[in-house]
């Protein structure tokens, strides 16, 4: 079990606003669990927390706001357990002023703020460059603006390796037993939440996987990045100070030494299926995987497409496209084995451009691939908390932090409503309405339609 972690991101959060008790009734409830949705349920919010979850005819303390929901879906705000914090600004053409750096900073912010468009309350960045994430953490810790909140891990923990070239400023790259140790202090010392290490690795590096393809285009024999003793280092010392361990894991390789070392979550282990010996380790020893179908789309040059077989565009070199298409068969395999041994689940878009919160392509895809809509839910939610030490939220049940969305339709029986902002009637973070159309206006709303006819 995985107690008592650090996660200094919650110390971060704004103010929660004072306001009188809030009744959402008349609605049905997905809870966040794997518990089949419920009819006719209101939910009590007060200071920020959801303090009852009953039925419609239940009572409500004196001064009560009553919001009658008429059969609208209440469910937990959502949690995107891996993303690249990453912001990122339009090429204006030759002649511009360069980009400053804090105009990335401003980019990220606004897509915080978007997420919250799409039941996106909470973010874990699996690496960024500069202090992007910690300029916005800090920003919306002041009240400057309403985004997810963000959990973050600092740079990633590496050898020297190519990808460190690939993604220069991401990495912090470090070798040897003590050098590790110290590149561990740097991120505890700038805030981070918890501790990003390369098992092996990257699918997107030419000279790492690339270069490992066996005969049928996957890099399941890629070598691990850093030694077993340097892997070894990070952990203790992570652990030492109360962090958790995130570990980049792309070969079968990486994903065991993880597992041997009791990393809290394996990032990617696309060939995990092939080993369910180790699956059954993760389920016994409660570490999560967290599949990320979504950027192997892309280096496929699939982008946005759900399903393998249609059109591509270039992103990568061929070698690579090769390796992404390869780890997406493998991904499906992998998580139908997962279901089978009991290994807990996170969601993860790891969708580059962080598109719509990055969750609602996401659960397309893992529901083409096999797994139910209910599950790919789970998975954003109590899934998602429970693995990433987020006991207060995931989950809509007394005690929790009223992290909710309010959505016209039902996205377990249809998911791709996830991605159209026009279906969440009503956000609320901490307790505090954020977004949503019934706090939105449009102008077509204000207006009045024009007609046809010519006017006299």
């Amino acid at each position: 079990m995985h107690t008592d972690i650090q996660t200094p991101a919650l110390l971060f959060a704004p103010p929660v606003p004072r306001q009188p008790p809030v009744w959402l009734t008349n609605a049905r409830l997905f809870d966040g669990t794997p518990h089949p949705i419920r009819q006719r349920v209101g939910v009590l919010i007060e200071d920020g927390r959801i303090s009852r979850v009953g039925d419609v005819g239940d009572g409500t303390p004196e001064g009560t706001i009553v919001i009658d929901l008429a059969g609208k879906l209440i469910m937990p705000g959502m949690i995107n357990g891996h993303l690249h914090g990453v912001g990122a600004v339009p090429e204006l053409g030759f002649g511009a002023q360069p980009t400053l750096p804090g105009t990335l900073s401003h980019a990220l912010g606004a897509k915080l703020r978007e997420f919250l468009r799409y039941g996106v309350t909470t973010v874990r960045d699996m690496g960024t460059y500069g202090d992007q994430v910690m300029e916005n953490r800090q920003a919306m810790r002041a009240g400057v603006f309403r985004g997810a909140r963000i959990l973050t891990c600092g740079l990633i923990i590496s050898g020297t390796a190519p990808g460190g070239v690939i993604f220069e400023g991401m990495y912090r790259e470090a070798d040897g037993p003590d050098e590790i140790r110290k590149g561990v202090r740097e991120q505890i010392r700038r805030g981070a939440d918890f501790i990003k290490i390369m098992t092996n690795g990257a699918r997107s590096v030419e000279l790492e996987a690339g270069l490992c393809r066996d005969a049928g285009d996957s890099a399941a024999a890629m070598p691990n990045q850093l030694t077993m003793e340097e892997m070894a280092a990070a952990v203790d010392e992570s652990h030492r100070m109360g962090y958790d361990v995130a570990a980049h894991a792309e070969g079968i390789g990486g994903c065991e030494a993880a597992i041997d070392l009791n990393m809290r979550t394996i990032e990617h282990g696309f060939y995990l299926h092939r080993r369910p010996d180790l699956l059954d380790r993760m389920a016994e020893a409660d570490i999560a995987l967290v599949p990320t179908f979504s950027s192997s789309y892309v280096f496929a040059g699939l982008d946005l497409q759900v399903g393998l077989g249609g059109d591509t565009e270039a992103y990568c070199t061929p070698e690579l496209d090769a390796v992404a298409v390869a780890n997406i068969r493998e991904l499906e395999k992998t998580i139908h084995a997962a279901v089978a041994a009991g290994t807990p689940m996170v969601i993860g878009g790891d969708d580059l451009e962080l598109r719509r919160g990055g969750i609602w392509i996401e659960v397309q895809r893992l529901v083409h691939h096999g797994l139910p809509a209910h599950d790919a839910l789970v998975m954003a939610t109590s899934g998602a908390a429970a693995a990433l030490g987020l006991s207060d939220l995931g989950s809509i049940e007394a005690g929790k932090v009223a992290d909710i969305a309010v959505l016209n339709g039902d996205p377990i029986a249809n998911p791709d409503i996830l991605g159209d902002p026009r279906q969440f009637w009503l956000v609320l973070q901490d307790g505090a309405p954020v977004a949503g159309t019934a706090i939105e206006t449009d102008l077509a709303d204000l207006g009045t339609p024009q007609s046809d006819s010519p006017s006299t």
